[in-house]
């Protein structure tokens, strides 16, 4: 029974995952600076993972497969709650009800495939090709000076841009995806002001409710493996990817507000504010700045 509980859980959460495009950073240093007259430039260098293309793929899949293709009869009990011999009706009903969640469950699999797809702007995430598809997409996207496919879902990349901040920003972007979540979004305002957000720079304990609950599929797939045969079944759990690293924020604008630690320190280019981002922070990074008038 836990193991079927942990199966759908785990199912659940990779569907939900594959239709958000579920990005997260993991090592990584990243900049933005922002300048009165308009101008920013924005770097992030290091890994983003790709969650449609980990081992929570596998893992829902294995989830499927510890279903039992062939059917067995379960037991059938008398009032007074004692095992007794199914009748050949009951043994009947037994294998119509198999055979209708075998049919219900291959649908599903075809149909978050599809989805997945979908979502991936047409990558099969089951292809062996498909990271390396997305790579070169990545490649000839402004910005990305370097893209590397490391395995199991992990991209290392360059990425560096400039611009006038006159249009709303957000990064990542990957082409042909209908969404994906965003690491930094600047947000600009009617009034001069440009908000700063980084939830993807959430502390991953808090910043995820979809970890949290492939978390609690994998560790109860892990219990039942354990209870089962005693080898722990943690070995084939997928390794969440945790945010660590830097964001700095640069600029010779007015800083209105912001939630760091120690506020705005004097800088080269003006103020400078700074955000360790890994588990033990207590928020995604957040600012408001003026620029000009």
């Amino acid at each position: 029974m836990i193991k079927r509980i942990g199966a759908a859980v785990v199912v659940t959460a990779l569907a939900v995952m594959l239709s958000a495009c579920l990005l997260s950073p993991g090592k990584f240093t990243s900049s933005l600076d922002m300048r009165s007259g308009g101008q920013f430039s924005f770097t992030y260098k290091g890994e983003i993972y790709l969650l449609a293309l980990s081992k929570l793929g596998e893992m829902g899949a294995a989830s499927n497969k510890g279903e039992s293709k062939v059917f067995a009869p379960l037991p059938c009990y008398d009032d007074d709650a004692k095992e007794r011999k199914c009748t050949t009706a009951e043994v009947a009903d037994q294998k119509k009800e198999w055979q209708d969640e075998q049919k219900a469950s291959a649908d599903k699999a075809k149909k978050d495939a599809d989805m997945a797809k979908t979502f991936l702007g047409g990558i099969d995430p089951s292809d062996p090709k498909a990271a390396e598809e997305l790579a070169a997409r990545l490649r000839r996207q402004a910005g990305f000076r370097s893209v590397v496919y490391k395995g199991d879902g992990l991209f290392d990349v360059d990425f560096a841009i400039a611009g006038q901040l006159d249009h709303d920003f957000v990064f990542p972007t990957i082409e042909r995806f209908t969404m994906a979540n965003a690491f930094v979004q600047l947000s600009r305002r009617s009034d001069g002001t440009v908000r700063v957000d980084a939830p993807g720079f959430a502390p991953s304990a808090g910043g995820s409710p979809f970890t949290q609950l492939m978390q609690m599929g994998a560790a109860m797939g892990a219990n039942e493996a354990t209870a089962k045969d005693g080898k722990g079944g943690d070995k084939a759990m997928p390794k969440f990817p945790v945010p660590d690293g830097q964001f700095t924020l640069t600029t010779n604008g007015t800083i209105l507000a912001n939630n760091t630690d120690e506020g705005p320190k004097s800088d080269p280019q003006g103020q400078r504010l700074t955000w360790q981002v890994n588990t033990r922070a207590a928020a995604a990074p957040m600012a408001l700045v003026r620029l000009g008038k």
